[in-house]
């Protein structure tokens, strides 16, 4: 029997490195994202709460049919966007934003525990988080909720989950800064929107970024560790 890799967010940047690296280490994986391509990827437009979880119910469904030796859920979709203090961004876009960084991770994730209850099979959760979770930034209230509570959600579903047979974990990873087009976004805002802009552009001007793909590595690294389940780890950290 084949293992099986769902990745959220999979189109670029460290998504597509997990998804890249998966396929590489012999998984069979899927892809859900708005832009996406490939024999692997499925359409799914996380903004769209009521939609994205149709498509990942009917996905999860149909590949539950199907046997498999291990399972895993890689939580990978997020935005920074929108940018700036809470009193001048449009509560539209606010609940845009929670829905693709946080509700789209708990979907996902109720949807996967669901689907693939009945497989005798290792399942494992990985919720890619960020230091933002725990060290506020100027700007970025959205993106520090969002992961706070993602983090928060990582331990509860642990506590739900804690004697399941066959082995049930779901552990969040924190995988430091990275090269992708969210970092040239960083870069790209003035100090009004963002007080710390300064600090990222000179990580990137020291050559201090790593790129997806070894970002991509010691995320994999760890959830090869068997990790206790609930755990928050960052990537620096070990």
């Amino acid at each position: 029997m084949s293992k099986l890799a769902l990745i959220t967010g999979g189109s670029t940047g460290l998504g597509a490195a997990l998804l890249r690296l998966q396929r590489e280490q012999g998984w069979q994986v899927r892809e859900y994202s708005r832009s996406g391509s490939g024999a692997d990827h499925i359409a799914c437009d996380f903004a769209d709460p009521a939609v994205s979880a149709q498509v990942l119910a009917h996905s999860f469904a149909e590949l539950a049919a199907q046997s498999w030796s291990e399972l895993r859920l890689i939580n990978n979709a997020g935005t920074l966007e929108p940018i700036g203090p809470i009193a001048q961004t449009d509560p539209a876009a606010s609940f845009t934003h929670l829905h693709i960084n946080l509700g789209a991770s708990i979907a996902a994730t109720g949807l996967f525990l669901r689907h693939f209850a009945h497989q005798n099979a290792p399942r494992c959760v990985i919720n890619i988080s960020s230091g933002a979770a725990s060290n506020p930034y100027h700007g970025w209230s959205l993106y520090c909720a969002s992961k706070a509570g993602l983090e928060a959600f990582t331990r509860c579903v642990a506590l739900e989950h804690a004697n399941t047979t066959p082995p049930t974990r779901i552990i969040a990873i924190r995988p430091g800064v990275i090269e992708t087009n969210m970092q040239a976004t960083i870069r790209a805002q003035d100090t009004a929107h963002f007080q710390q802009v300064d600090k990222f552009r000179q990580l990137h001007a020291a050559g201090q970024l790593q790129s997806a793909d070894q970002a991509a590595q010691k995320v994999l690294a760890l959830a090869e560790r068997g990790l206790e389940s609930g755990a928050v780890v960052d990537v620096r950290d070990v």
